[in-house]
């Protein structure tokens, strides 16, 4: 994870009054147990240890998230909140939806609604891929709505017909939500991109990437890693040096901007 990104993490954290956590994937949460490149939960033990962690119910855990819930409720010292299925002041929670469609993978998340001025949804990581979950989000009524897209980068595990039909979803969703942010897993690859300007073409609503809706520039790292590792050596002893927590990445930061900047739509293709 980006170590400016953790950094925000943990100025929210100390600020926030309650935590969702949609489920226990070590790409969502802090770990026990992380590697230099992933949050630690070292980094908020002890900090603000009143707020309200609201997650999955226990029933419905996967024996992964059943260790990471209990080592990370130790740590941190707070009873998690069961929260699938209950509304709480601004918030309601889903019940369990698939992690992915029925077929890909057993294990669930949670969305969760937050209605203020306008009302918003977090879906986490439902792919588009079950009918069942575009329909509860579409019943909440939604002004905007987060949701992670298919993972295009996984051809193998993602035959076309779950394209198709995660290509359908997000249409429905598209056609109904004013805003309809798509990232996470299809903005892993290039073909994220074109995915997501077809779909904009299509609707009268607005269709965007998370970099879109905070007027910053696209700049999908994971898809060009191989060509960002080419342009952008690293000396040798670099990794371990970063583990240790003696070089930063700004310089490379730097040279990623200045790529990115130049890039138009075709040079994705």
């Amino acid at each position: 994870m980006d170590e400016r990104i953790q950094k925000k993490i943990v100025q929210r954290w100390s600020e926030a009054t309650d935590i969702v956590i949609s489920h226990f994937h070590g790409d969502h949460i802090p770990l026990k147990d992380a590697n230099p490149y992933q949050f630690s939960i070292k980094k908020i033990t002890g900090l603000n240890p009143d707020v309200r962690i609201w997650a999955k119910n226990p029933s419905h855990l996967h024996p992964i998230e059943e260790k990471r819930v209990e080592s990370l409720s130790a740590i941190l010292k707070n009873d998690f909140v069961a929260a699938e299925g209950i509304k709480h002041g601004a918030m309601t929670f889903s019940g369990p939806v698939f992690h992915g469609g029925k077929r890909n993978n057993p294990q669930t998340v949670m969305m969760t609604r937050i209605k203020e001025d306008r009302v918003f949804v977090h879906t986490s990581d439902i792919q588009l891929l079950d009918e069942e979950a575009i329909s509860q989000i579409l019943d909440w009524e939604p002004d905007i709505v987060l949701a992670d897209g298919p993972p295009l980068y996984m051809p193998d595990k993602l035959p076309e017909e779950q394209i198709e039909r995660a290509w359908h979803n997000a249409r429905r969703l598209s056609r109904e939500v004013d805003t309809l942010i798509l990232d996470h897993h299809l903005m892993r690859s290039y073909a994220g991109i074109e995915w997501l300007e077809r779909l904009s073409s299509e609707t009268r609503n607005k269709v965007i990437c998370g970099a879109d809706f905070m007027k910053q520039p696209r700049m999908l790292l994971e898809a060009g890693r191989k060509s960002l590792y080419r342009d952008m050596p690293v000396p040798a002893g670099w990794h371990e040096a970063y583990a240790e927590g003696n070089v930063g990445t700004d310089r490379y930061w730097n040279l990623a901007k200045r790529i990115y900047k130049s890039m138009r739509l075709d040079d994705y293709r």
